[in-house]
């Protein structure tokens, strides 16, 4: 199921027919810390295989994440990205809140990322830093079903 969100200019969307290929590719491959010089065809693979956002102004992509999942346990969520020009405006706890409004990221049970540096956004979304490796940063939603 498709789901959008509109915050005054800005375009929120689960459609991956939405997506830009070449700007997440390029992001990824030549601005990120985490994925530099990734081949195209490992990011088309990585986007069929998973539960996408876009981030949109004016039609223009300015922003991504991925969630990998069973779409029933677990998650994991990469990738996650805004534009540097389009960076202070509180894009991407705007995209953390459309994430973790989605029904499917609801019924996990454990959700997890990796970061370097952005500790301080995912923890106001409940993810706290896992014993002996402060990179990863999780939630458990509940013990038991």
């Amino acid at each position: 199921m498709i789901n959008e969100k509109s915050i005054g200019e800005f375009l929120y969307s689960t459609d991956k027919t939405k997506l830009n290929i070449e700007y997440i590719y390029y992001f990824l491959c030549k601005e990120s810390y985490w994925a530099k010089n990734i081949p195209m065809e490992i990011v088309k693979t990585s986007i069929e295989g998973s539960f996408c956002f876009g981030v949109y102004h004016q039609s223009k992509q300015i922003g991504f994440a991925r969630v990998i999942t069973d779409y029933a346990t677990f998650g994991y969520l990469a990738d996650v990205f805004i534009d540097k020009n389009y960076r202070g405006k509180g894009l991407s706890k705007e995209l953390m809140k459309f994430i973790m409004e989605q029904e499917v990221i609801k019924k996990l049970r454990r959700f997890m990322l990796a970061t370097l540096d952005a500790h301080s956004l995912y923890a106001q979304f409940g993810f706290e830093s896992q014993e002996g490796n402060k990179r990863f940063m999780s939630i458990k939603f509940f013990e038991e079903y």
